[in-house]
């Protein structure tokens, strides 16, 4: 976790920080005839700010977050418990996940990246390059190669011999889709269990004549029961860390 902080701490505000001696970077607008207005640092500070609070989204859509969340929640609804775990349970699970998952490329750019650059022996943007490889390498084990095709297609760049060299940009959108694919896979593959309860449920309430009572109220302990003798949660967290693709 520490090592989490520090690279968000030392690898992007300080691309802010580090641009002026003074601190924050000074915008400057050039209008007709040559004439240059200077902000004030309150403008700076706001886009600083906006930039901050985008920040987090575009990390959780370059990690296992999006497939860890889905599956969760489908986890949830397949069970019928409601709101139970409650959403900040799934979020801070989902998260710490995310991070185990995440520990052998954050380690990666905190030593080959965050370390040199906070040492002053690399600039930001090579530093910036050398922390982009090992996020770009862990994308592209996940990320299935119709989609990269796809959204090479959708923007227009031709045909990519090499799939090292597929713009930022494009692999991004085509990492998240083929998360959400794989991710409700797997949730269609959890539902399938207590789905063929349901209907088991369902059949013999219905032999009995019983069509008032809702199966939901009876199956859910039998749901919850077999969720526990098979030890759900380690399965589940054991199935979700070993589908992505680590080298």
């Amino acid at each position: 976790m520490k090592k989490v902080l520090l690279i968000l701490l030392a690898l992007l505000p300080a691309a802010v920080f580090a641009a002026t001696p003074e601190g924050l970077p000074l915008l400057n607008a050039v209008g007709e005839g040559g004439q240059s207005t200077r902000y004030t640092g309150t403008i700076e500070l706001v886009a600083l700010m906006t930039l901050l609070t985008v920040l987090p989204s575009l990390l959780l859509m370059m990690t296992p977050f999006v497939r860890i969340i889905i599956v969760m929640s489908l986890l949830r609804q397949a069970l019928g418990t409601g709101q139970t775990p409650p959403n900040q349970v799934l979020v801070g699970l989902s998260l710490f996940l995310t991070f185990f998952i995440m520990a052998p490329v954050l380690t990666t750019v905190y030593d080959q990246a965050v370390t040199p650059y906070l040492g002053n022996t690399l600039t930001f943007q090579k530093a910036l390059d050398l922390a982009e490889k090992p996020v770009r390498e862990f994308m592209l084990r996940q990320t299935r190669q119709e989609e990269i095709a796809a959204f090479v297609q959708i923007a227009g760049k031709g045909p990519i011999q090499d799939a090292t060299t597929v713009p930022f940009m494009t692999l991004v959108p085509a990492f998240i889709t083929s998360e959400l694919k794989s991710a409700f896979t797997i949730g269609f593959l959890i539902y399938i269990p207590f789905v063929v309860i349901d209907l088991i449920v369902a059949s013999i309430l219905m032999s009995m004549g019983m069509m008032m009572l809702s199966p939901m109220v009876i199956s859910m302990p039998f749901k919850l029961m077999l969720f526990v003798l098979v030890d759900g949660w380690s399965l589940t967290m054991g199935s979700l860390a070993a589908s992505f693709v680590m080298p």
